[in-house]
């Protein structure tokens, strides 16, 4: 029910996604308009569909989930919390599905904030980038957990069993950045992590293929990718405005229109899906909110992938190999109760406070020690 186009366009992505491709999907939302579109692809009967009441608006933020405890996307979170799906796709709006597959679906287990990982159109492969806009303020940890999971999602999506990590900075050399930056650093080159980390990159090593995952905080990945969408959508402008200039730049499109036909459905957005948001107990996948058909097809694929390769597993596997190295409180699980602060070193052993002895009765005083009766040998047996 979310998206621009909702629910024509995200229906017939679904559509296409069950016939071509042969993913399971379950239509959640508003049942009546889901069953009348899709008798117009004579569908009815085919898709399951799950009744929900409410439907998060376009313009409605991170609130929408209490406000809307009966939405699509609520109740899409709870079968997968039941069991009965696998991932969540949704073209809505991007607050109201962080916030609500937060509540619903919780952070595993050792992850301190979510991150949306998306994937650049680089060659050979693409790259990810994350994060793309979930959490805007992080810690210098939570930087080295965005590496983990994006490690995990690289190893699924692009192949490679040692991903190589980049750190998005003003510069490659380490010194180089803010507080935030070199501190991760350091600690991304630490090692012993299981993050085959491979040093600063610059915002023109976006679209390079340097690296094959660029870690930055949420607000400097959310304004870098939306930079470069705009670049390459100005630059896309410019050359059709040069192939139409003159018989002779028309003629010259005709003969490479196969290879700019390739360089298009590389560079578009709608190839890839969407962004998916990592570190929850279930796999999310945000389709930008003017998705067309394509676009929800292509998602569609995307959440089937990655529930197939159990990306949930592997990020609960990268996370533990990373809480098992040397940073600090990370390798006490139990006592994870958020990030530690920027200028706080880490504990040391003989830096810790004394265990505190447990409350109960006090012992019983022992009698002063002239007054201790002496001990007498028992009696031999008979």
């Amino acid at each position: 029910m979310g998206g621009d186009h909702a629910p024509d366009e995200i229906i017939a992505g679904a559509v296409e996604a069950v016939r071509e491709h042969g993913v399971r999907l379950v239509l959640v939302g508003q049942a009546m308009r889901i069953r009348r579109e899709l008798d117009r692809y004579g569908y009815v009967g085919k898709i399951p569909i799950v009744h929900a009441d409410e439907a998060l608006d376009m313009g409605e933020g991170a609130l929408a989930s209490w406000r809307k405890p009966r939405s699509s996307i609520a109740i899409a979170c709870h079968l997968i919390k039941q069991g009965r799906a696998s991932a969540l796709v949704s073209a809505g709006s991007t607050a109201g599905v962080v916030a609500t597959s937060r509540l619903r679906l919780k952070g595993q287990q050792g992850v301190m904030r979510p991150a949306i990982a998306v994937t650049l159109p680089t060659r050979p492969r693409p790259t990810i980038l994350l994060d793309a806009g979930a959490t805007a303020d992080v810690k210098p940890e939570t930087l080295v957990q965005f590496a983990a999971l994006g490690t995990a999602y690289a190893q699924i999506l692009l192949g490679p069993e040692r991903p190589t990590v980049g750190l998005l900075n003003i510069g490659a050399e380490p010194g180089k950045g803010n507080k935030l930056a070199k501190r991760a650093h350091e600690l991304l080159s630490g090692g012993n992590h299981g993050i085959e980390f491979a040093g600063n990159v610059e915002g023109h090593d976006l679209l390079s293929g340097r690296v094959d995952v660029i870690v930055a905080d949420g607000f400097t990945g959310n304004v870098a990718l939306k930079t470069m969408e705009g670049t390459v959508g100005a630059a896309f402008g410019e050359i059709r405005d040069a192939m139409m200039a003159s018989p002779a730049a028309r003629m010259g499109a005709l003969l490479q229109r196969r290879r700019l036909q390739e360089l298009r459905d590389r560079l578009d957005p709608d190839t890839y899906g969407g962004g998916v948001l990592l570190g929850l107990n279930g796999t999310v996948v945000i389709a930008h909110g003017a998705s067309r058909a394509r676009a929800i097809t292509s998602a569609c694929e995307l959440a089937h992938r990655l529930a197939a390769g159990r990306i949930v597993e592997r990020i609960r596997e990268q996370v533990a190999a990373t809480r098992t190295s040397r940073f600090g409180r990370w390798t006490h699980p139990e006592r994870d109760t958020g990030d530690r602060p920027d200028d706080r070193p880490a504990e040391k052993p003989m830096e810790r406070p004394m265990e505190r002895p447990v409350e109960g009765p006090p012992p019983p005083r022992l009698p002063a020690a002239d007054t201790v009766p002496d001990r007498k040998e028992p009696p031999a047996a008979p």
